[in-house]
Order: C-alpha cells, then sequence, then structure tokens
C-alpha cells in the first residue's frame, strides 16, 4: 500500500504545481497570485476541498499528448468564506495560459452543476488567454457548456465573476452573464476582439488597457461592477459583497445581531439645500439611514446621476437605488435607467428589500438620449420596480418631477411604503416650466411679462413644491421629519418582513430589452 501512497503524493503535488515553477515565478512577477493562491486567500483556511484534481486533456493534435499537466488549467471545489459554503473555479494562468479545453470545461460544469444542486454560491476567477485552440470546435462546445449553465443558474444561486488577467473572446460572456464582476486594476482585460483586430478592422490604434482594461469597464461601458487594486483585494472585496447576499434564491440575507439605538439622527436635517436648485450629495442621506459604516455601493464609477448598492439597515440586508444630485442633477438616462434595473431584478431574485431614494427632475432630454433609446431603457427600471415583489420602500427627499416620479418606485407601480420629507416637490415638472404653460397668455399680456412670469411661478410652487396634496390623495403614506427617518423605515421594513405576493401565472414576462 505504501508505494500506492506515495504515487498518489507525488501526482498530487504535480497538481499542485501546475505549470511548474518557472511559470509560477513569472505570474508572481506580473503582480498576481497563481489560481490555488487565489483559492486559499479567499476561502476559510483549511475548507477547500479540491475535485478534479488528477484530471488531463484528452487531445493528441499537434503534439499535445506529450504536454499534459494535471488539473489541466484550472482549480474546481468548494469550502466557505466566513463560514458560509461557496463554490469555486480559478483558472490556472501557469497551464497553457488558463486556454480552455474540454475536459477544463467539464469542471467548471461539474462545480457549477453542484453548486445549484445543493443551493450556494459559485465564484469563477478569471485568468485565460482563451479557447485552447488545438482543440477547435471542443473548447468552443465547452464555452457553450459554461454560458447554458450561467443562465440555469441566473436567479437560483449568486454568481461572482473575478476577472484576474486576460479574459477574450467568447471567453468574456460567462462573466457578462453572472451577477457581479470585479476586475483588477492594470493586470485585466476583458473585450471581445483584441487591439489587433481593431486596427485591421477599424483602423484604430488602441491598447488592451484601453480597450478593455479594469477603469474602461467600471466607467465607460459598466461591465465591471467594481475594481480592484490587486488580487488580494479583489478577493477582499468579493468577500464583503457575499455579506449581504443569502444562498439562494429561496433563503433571505442573514439578519445580523443589532442593538436599537442613535435611531433619531439631526444630521438628517441639515443635508438638502433651501435652494431647490443647489446640489446636495445623496450619500450623506444614505449615510444618515443605514447602519454605521455598512453600505456597499456597486457600480460605482457608471452612471454616476445614481447610486446603487447594499447595506444594512437593523441589520437586515437592504439594496439602495437614489438619485445623485451630484451629477447631471440627479436625471435618469440610458445608463442609469440600465444600471439601476439590472441592480433591482437581482435583489428581487435574491430576496432583498430595496429602498429607493428620490431626488429627480426628469429623463435627461436630448437626440443623443432619444436616439440611444431612453424610451426602451428608462422602460427597464419602470418594468424591473413594477415587477418585483420583496418589500419595496420610497423617500422622496426632494425633486420628483414628471415620468421620473412614477418610474422611481412610486406607489402607483407597486411601491409598499413612500415617505416623503417636507422638502419634496411632486408635480408634472418644475415651477417655472409649468408656469411657462399654463400661463402663457396671461404673461405674454402683462406689461411686465418677466415679473409676471415670476409671480405665476411663486404660486405653481406654492400649489406643487410641497408633498401635501400628493398625502392628500394617498400617494405618499407619510410626510416626515428628515431626523426620524432611520426610525421609520426600521419599522417600515420590520413590518414587510413577510410581504408575499403571487404575480399572474405566466413562463416569463418581455422586458424591453
Amino acid at each position: 500500500m505504501e508505494p500506492k501512497i506515495k504515487a498518489l503524493q507525488e501526482k498530487l503535488a504535480k497538481a499542485h504545481l501546475g505549470g511548474g515553477e518557472k511559470r509560477i515565478e513569472k505570474q508572481h512577477d506580473k503582480k498576481k497570485l497563481t489560481a490555488r493562491e487565489r483559492v486559499h486567500y479567499l476561502l476559510d483556511e483549511g475548507s477547500f476541498e479540491e475535485m478534479g484534481a488528477l484530471v488531463t486533456h484528452r487531445t493528441t493534435d499537434f503534439g499535445m499528448e506529450k504536454e499534459m499537466y494535471y488539473g489541466d488549467g484550472v482549480v474546481t471545489g468548494y469550502g466557505t468564506v466566513n463560514g458560509r459554503l461557496v463554490y469555486v473555479y480559478a483558472q490556472d494562468f501557469t497551464v497553457f495560459g488558463g486556454a480552455l479545453s474540454e475536459t477544463h470545461a467539464e469542471k467548471i460544469c461539474k462545480v457549477m452543476d453542484l453548486a445549484m444542486k445543493v443551493g450556494a454560491p459559485i465564484i469563477g476567477l478569471n485568468d485565460s488567454g482563451g479557447a485552447r485552440i488545438q482543440e477547435g470546435v471542443r473548447s468552443l462546445g465547452g464555452y457553450a457548456d459554461i454560458f447554458y449553465r450561467n443562465v440555469q443558474a441566473s436567479g437560483v444561486i449568486p454568481q461572482i465573476s473575478a476577472v484576474m488577467g486576460p479574459c477574450a473572446g467568447g471567453a468574456v460572456y460567462s462573466p457578462a452573464m453572472t451577477d457581479f464582476i470585479v476586475m483588477v486594476e492594470e493586470t485585466s482585460y476583458m473585450f471581445v476582439t483584441g487591439p489587433n483586430v481593431v486596427k485591421t478592422v477599424t483602423n484604430e490604434e488602441v491598447t488592451s488597457e484601453e480597450l478593455g482594461g479594469a477603469s474602461t469597464h467600471a466607467s465607460k461601458s459598466g461591465v465591471a461592477h467594481k475594481t480592484s487594486s490587486n488580487d488580494a483585494t479583489c478577493l477582499d472585496d468579493i468577500k464583503k459583497l457575499l455579506e449581504y447576499l443569502p444562498q439562494n434564491n429561496t433563503e433571505a440575507p442573514k439578519l445580523q445581531d443589532y442593538v436599537l439605538g442613535d435611531e433619531v439622527r439631526e444630521e438628517l436635517s441639515h443635508i438638502v439645500p433651501d435652494n431647490p436648485n443647489k446640489p446636495y450629495d445623496m450619500h450623506e442621506v444614505i449615510k444618515g439611514i443605514i447602519d454605521t459604516e455598512s453600505f456597499y455601493e456597486i457600480h460605482k464609477e457608471y452612471a454616476e446621476n445614481i447610486i446603487v448598492g447594499f447595506a444594512r439597515i437593523g441589520g437586515r440586508s437592504v439594496g439602495i437605488i437614489a438619485n445623485q444630485p451630484m451629477f447631471l442633477a440627479g436625471v435618469l438616462d440610458v445608463k442609469s435607467s440600465r444600471k439601476a434595473a439590472r441592480f433591482t431584478r437581482f435583489c428581487d431574485a435574491f430576496n432583498i428589500p430595496l429602498l429607493v431614494l428620490v431626488d429627480v427632475p426628469g429623463f435627461l432630454p436630448g437626440t443623443d438620449q432619444e436616439w440611444s433609446g431612453i424610451i426602451m431603457h428608462g422602460a427597464k427600471l419602470l418594468y424591473a420596480l413594477s415587477e418585483a415583489t420583496v418589500p419595496r420602500v420610497t423617500l422622496i427627499t426632494r425633486k420628483a418631477y414628471g415620468g421620473a416620479y412614477d418610474v422611481m418606485n412610486s406607489k402607483h407601480i407597486g411601491a409598499d411604503f413612500n415617505f416623503a420629507w417636507p422638502s419634496a416637490e411632486i408635480a408634472v415638472m418644475g415651477a417655472k416650466g409649468a408656469s411657462e404653460i399654463i400661463f402663457r397668455r396671461e404673461i405674454a399680456a402683462s406689461d411686465d411679462p418677466e415679473a409676471k412670469l415670476k409671480e405665476k411661478e411663486a404660486e405653481y410652487a406654492e400649489k406643487f413644491a410641497n408633498p401635501y396634496r400628493v398625502a392628500q390623495r394617498g400617494f405618499i403614506d407619510e410626510v416626515i421629519l428628515p431626523k426620524d427617518t432611520r426610525r421609520k423605515l426600521l419599522k417600515a421594513f420590520a413590518m414587510l418582513e413577510k410581504k408575499q405576493v403571487q404575480p399572474p401565472r405566466k413562463k416569463h414576462g418581455n422586458i424591453p430589452l
């Protein structure tokens, strides 16, 4: 028995070396961890159980039979993060550049299947040169097998992707179908076609970093939800994200211990300026109503006119969607609508209550927006919130104008509880624009049209630049003092905890994609 045990130990030792010491050193020279180092850093110490460590590829073309590595370029298995079961795969760039083969894909599919059966998150650590071209269509079929499972797992278990190196061609579509993508700055990139192809086809000169680096996807395309400065920070970000999520779609996020206290916060009374056209930072409102230091922002650098992220209120995980008056006055546009709609659907799929903070002057006008499909993209957010069955609470801090009032989780589209501060202004449009339309004849006939416009503007503002007419109609449940907001939200979310909704029977809706 002893020789057999020794033989097994030797094989496992080879598997743990991946592509060998020299390639491991090259990985470290690039300031990157190896696949195994990443897995062990992510998971609780001693919790990792590997699967498929002795798998090898089956290719005999192009002399591939002479180059065999145990594990075939991907480390797969399961373990725990802060005591919670997760499944993980980490592509090993030291083996064939992490290129995906038929067996490499089979290993990934196996842990994805198990994650769905057991009901636990799946985390993919991507670092691959793409399809293994020596295998031809078999590697492409392997990608499709993974894509199919991404779709089947969507809305069933949380799927998180870390892009920690190259991710190009067909490989990008698996992360794109997962719930969250974290990219490492300067060492990772994603694109369908690389700089050389771009130059050939369009004659554009562009680097890999400019075309598909972390900052590009975080700020321009919105593909990346978060960027991290290095591998360790990236894995820490994933650990932090998991704290707000449930294991699967049949569970709620874990309620953390919380002791009541400091629920009335006077600082909230001094955030919204008296001048309705003066901006303020909605982050200050968020800070004033959530549990201390609990906000975890998503898509921070993309579509900054809207804020999305996770926080805790009374130990309860909630998703926050908030207009940001500091950018474009908080208007809704193509990018912000898509950003908020995607986040809404994730929270709804995984039983995370939604808090919507409203200060929106409307949709952004202009040919660029109209030709870019603001009608359709704005409808995505309207659809997502209307469809959501989780507890939904709205707070209007200031402006709620036009169709944007409806879209931002109004009572009319199924919000459970709608609050407003005394500073709230709820109307079809701002006082000046409305007055110019309603009183245009009276203004035109006046000896001093400018003075008349100001008079009518003040008249309109007195009637509509407040929340009371809307409250009289029951469209606002309560007008509250800002300092009491946190206390009100604690009670509202506790009251809604057992909310149940039975949507109409259907296969699925047809969201305006």
